[in-house]
C-alpha cells in the first residue's frame, strides 16, 4: 500500500477508512477479484457471507481454500458455532473491528461477499435498535410457522411491511419473526426503522465493485459447474454429518444442505436433489442481483465483455482502473 494510504489510515482518526467492496451473485468470481485486489493494493479480505461464517459447512458455502486464497488473509469465515444465534448486528460489529484492525496495520480492507444485508448494513453504517424481544410474541409466531408453514408466516410480514418482506427470504423464519416482532412491539415497520438508522456520515471511503453477466446463461453455467465441484469436494458427506447436528436450524437452511435431506431420508433420488441445489442457487443469484441493483454507487463489471483468451490480465486491469478512478487511495 502506498504511503499516502497509510497516512490517511493512521495520521488522522477523523479521516474515513479506505475500503473496497466486491459484490455480486454467487459464482460470479468475487473471491478471485478480492484476491487480485488484495495483491495489487496490499490488502486483506473480509468476508460478507451470512453462511460462510459457520464452521462445518465450508464445501456447501464455497469457503475459499488455501489455493484460492493465494496467501491473502481472509477474515470472518468458518468461525461461528452454528448452534449460536448470529445476527446482522453481530456481523457489523465484528466486521467494523476487523476493518479497523486491518487499516491500523497499513493494509487495505477488501470486503467480499454476496449477502446484501451484510454489505448494506456495514457500508451504510446502519445502527440497530435495541428493542428487546418478547418471548410470548416469538413463541406465538414460531407456533404459527410450524402449523401453517414458512410461506404463510412470510405473507403476514408482507401484509405488514412489504419492503422488509422483499429483503427477507421466506425460509429465513428467524428474521421474518424478528421483523413481525419489531412491528408488534413498536408499531413501526422494520424497513422504516432501517432508513432512519442510516448514518449520515459514513465511516468508509468506499469503492464498490459489482460483478455480473449480461448473458444470464453464462452465470447459470458457472453455478452448475460450482455445484458439480462441490460434489467432487465432499458435499454429500458434509451435508449428511451437518444434518445430524441439533440446534443448528439457521445454518441448516444453507443451499446445498437442506436440499439433500430428502435423499438422506430415502424420499428422493440423488439426481433430483442435486438438480434442486442448482435451481435454488440460480434463484438465489437472481435475488442477489435484484438486491444490489438497487444501489447506485456500484461500479459494475460485465464479465461477458472480457476476452477469455487474456482473461486474468484484462480483469486485473479493469479492477485497477476502477479503483484508481474512485480516488479512495
Amino acid at each position: 500500500m502506498s504511503e499516502s494510504v497509510k497516512a490517511v489510515n493512521m495520521s488522522d482518526k477523523n479521516k474515513k477508512i479506505p475500503l473496497i467492496a466486491v459484490v455480486g451473485p454467487t459464482a460470479s468470481g468475487k473471491t478471485a477479484a478480492g484476491v487480485i485486489l488484495a495483491k495489487e493494493f496490499d490488502g486483506e479480505v473480509v468476508s460478507a457471507d451470512s453462511m460462510q461464517i459457520y464452521r462445518g459447512m465450508s464445501v456447501a458455502t464455497a469457503v475459499p481454500d488455501e489455493q484460492e486464497m493465494q496467501g491473502v488473509p481472509h477474515h470472518l469465515v468458518s468461525f461461528a458455532d452454528p448452534s449460536v444465534s448470529f445476527s446482522v448486528a453481530d456481523y457489523v460489529a465484528l466486521a467494523k473491528n476487523t476493518i479497523e484492525d486491518i487499516s491500523s496495520r497499513g493494509k487495505l480492507p477488501i470486503v467480499v461477499g454476496g449477502t446484501g444485508l451484510y454489505i448494506n448494513s456495514l457500508i451504510d453504517d446502519i445502527s440497530f435498535d435495541d428493542t428487546c424481544g418478547r418471548s410470548d410474541i416469538r413463541e406465538k409466531l414460531e407456533s404459527f410457522a410450524k402449523t401453517n408453514g414458512a410461506h404463510a408466516l412470510w405473507e403476514r410480514l408482507n401484509d405488514i411491511d412489504p419492503e422488509a418482506a422483499a429483503e427477507i427470504h421466506e425460509n429465513n423464519v428467524i428474521r421474518v419473526i424478528r421483523a413481525i416482532e419489531v412491528y408488534e412491539l413498536t408499531g413501526e415497520k422494520m424497513s422504516v426503522m432501517k432508513v432512519k438508522s442510516r448514518g449520515a456520515d459514513k465511516p468508509y471511503n468506499c469503492c464498490m465493485i459489482g460483478l455480473t453477466y449480461r448473458d444470464r446463461g453464462k452465470l447459470y453455467d458457472r453455478i452448475n459447474e460450482r455445484v458439480d465441484k462441490m460434489l467432487e469436494n465432499g458435499l454429500i458427506d458434509e451435508a449428511r454429518e451437518f444434518l445430524k447436528r441439533e440446534n443448528v436450524n439457521t445454518a441448516k437452511q444453507a443451499i446445498g444442505i437442506k436440499e439433500l435431506r430428502p435423499y438422506f431420508d430415502g424420499e428422493e433420488d440423488l439426481g433430483s436433489c442435486i438438480e434442486r441445489i442448482k435451481q435454488e442457487t440460480r434463484r438465489y443469484a437472481k435475488r442477489q442481483l435484484t438486491w444490489f441493483r438497487k444501489r447506485t454507487d456500484i461500479n459494475w463489471i460485465c464479465l461477458d465483455d472480457i476476452n477469455l483468451l487474456n482473461f486474468n490480465d484484462s480483469f486485473t486491469k479493469i479492477l485497477k482502473t476502477i479503483v484508481a478512478k474512485s480516488d479512495i487511495l
